[in-house]
């Protein structure tokens, strides 16, 4: 269709999306397209799309199905020719990543793509690295492809705690998300990947921007102004983070969801192969476990997500009604949602971009006062959810 339409079409295979990332870079395209639906069960596809470097996201997705929809679509005499992107692309990987030692590594790719990617590649870098699910089946029978879940973890823990690993990592279905496991099976979100990142940044590049989203913990906030970065809060969502980097001049970001994007030594998109890489050479660099080096930070109990379903045609009439009722009273940050802060922790109600659905989480220094502050903001949100069930 797209050589019908007067495109000279360059066909990389099947690959992760950030290899998709890379070639538009690496053969100087005008845009790309990927067919992914990423961590989603094997019913689901779609499509990611790439209007020069940048993914197309909010009113432009919009606009792209207006016109489909139209179907007045212009003919031309385009070409289709094919290339191996995937050794170009592991040839970059390996000649940017420095890993001081080698590294005993267990890695579930989740039947997704990223796995014959990423397993020779560090093997070729020196590592010992211990294979899960690395082999492509759209059915995923092991598991969904979501690192962000604790269950599709249990196999990697397993595996890490079993064979005495300094690490596991795990892949989404496009190896854009990285979950990783540390040696004890202790699962390290993705603002704690974040918060060591910036370290590790900040100390060649101080005074660097990082960004985080909404759903991030305080700590890593206040960590990275810490070490003498400038943290900036921004709306979850990849396309969105990219933007804002570009804008701020950020050299990292990341979200909770295990997008990593690197523009320091990197292209600035997110890519779970090479936040694997940046990772070794953190640990690499040391004898500490990533959680040894996660251990100066102070004590705090956090939720994972929390899911309300919601429907799309009332979940940001809800947040919005949520934001009148809490800003008078308590101070709210509101570019992505409602996150109501307190002396001592936060509370988060945004709705999701893809789900019908609403996204709470929770953060405090103690249980107690966790568990006070979840009370205090679900509450006032079951008031809100009744009113909008009175409204058509």
């Amino acid at each position: 269709a797209l050589a019908a339409g007067g495109c000279r079409v360059v066909d990389i295979g099947v690959c992760p999306t950030p290899v998709l990332y890379f070639a538009i870079r690496h053969l100087q395209a005008d845009g790309g397209v990927i067919i992914t639906a990423s961590h989603n069960p094997p019913e689901f596809n779609g499509f990611k799309i790439c209007n020069g470097f940048h993914t197309i996201h909010g009113a432009a997705i919009q606009e792209l199905f207006r016109i489909a929809q139209e179907g007045g679509f212009i003919s031309g005499d385009g070409e289709v020719e094919s290339f191996e992107m995937i050794p170009v692309y592991q040839e970059y990987l390996a000649q940017n990543l420095r890993l001081p030692r080698p590294l005993r590594l267990g890695m579930d790719a989740g039947h997704g793509t990223a796995g014959a990617v990423a397993l020779p590649l560090f093997r070729r870098l020196g590592c010992e690295v211990w294979p899960l699910y690395c082999n492509m089946d759209s059915r995923f029978p092991a598991h969904q492809p979501d690192p962000t879940v604790e269950a599709n973890l249990e196999d990697l823990k397993a595996l890490v705690q079993e064979q005495g690993l300094d690490l596991g990592v795990a892949y989404d279905g496009d190896g854009d998300r990285l979950g990783v496991v540390g040696p004890q099976g202790e699962i390290i979100w993705g603002d704690q990947l974040l918060l060591l990142f910036a370290r590790a940044i900040l100390a060649q590049t101080p005074g660097a921007a990082i960004i985080g989203e909404v759903k991030c913990s305080q700590r890593m906030y206040d960590d990275i102004q810490r070490h003498g970065g400038r943290p900036i809060m921004w709306k979850t969502g990849h396309s969105l983070i990219k933007q804002k980097m570009v804008e701020e001049g950020a050299l990292l970001a990341g979200e909770m969801s295990g997008h990593l994007f690197f523009a320091d030594r990197y292209f600035g998109y997110d890519d779970a192969i090479y936040a694997t890489g940046r990772l070794l050479e953190i640990l690499g660099a040391g004898r500490q476990t990533i959680s040894e080096l996660l251990a100066d930070l102070p004590p705090a109990v956090i939720t994972p997500e929390i899911r309300r379903d919601c429907p799309d045609e009332k979940k940001f009439r809800v947040v919005a009604g949520l934001k009148t009722r809490l800003a008078g009273e308590y101070p709210v940050i509101d570019i992505d949602g409602v996150r109501l802060l307190f002396p001592d922790g936060w509370g988060l109600v945004r709705a999701s971009n893809t789900q019908p659905a609403l996204v709470l989480r929770f953060e405090a220094r103690t249980p107690e006062r966790l568990e006070e502050i979840r009370n205090l903001v679900e509450g006032h949100l079951e008031q809100e959810l009744a009113a909008a069930q009175g409204v058509p």
